[in-house]
């Protein structure tokens, strides 16, 4: 992952058995790109859960139907 051009330095508070675990899965120098690529994905993840909503305030919820209709579609899902 690229640096991105403009940054900011945060602090944060996490319990020390995940902040051993980063350390070790990310090494020492690599901590704040782990973060960064865990956060792009959770953003992501959130906007996903935001457009939902707001397709299903718009069009209602999902059916059985449609859902099964989908479900056939993708049949490895």
């Amino acid at each position: 992952m690229s640096e991105p051009a403009h940054t900011d330095k945060l602090s944060v508070t996490i319990p020390s058995h995940l902040a051993e675990e980063l350390r070790s899965r990310a090494g020492r120098g690599n901590v704040s790109s782990y973060v960064t690529e865990a956060l792009v994905r959770q953003l992501e993840h959130d906007r996903l859960g935001d457009l939902l909503a707001e397709l299903t305030e718009v069009h209602g919820p999902v059916t059985d139907e449609e859902l099964a209709r989908a479900r056939a579609e993708w049949p490895g899902r």
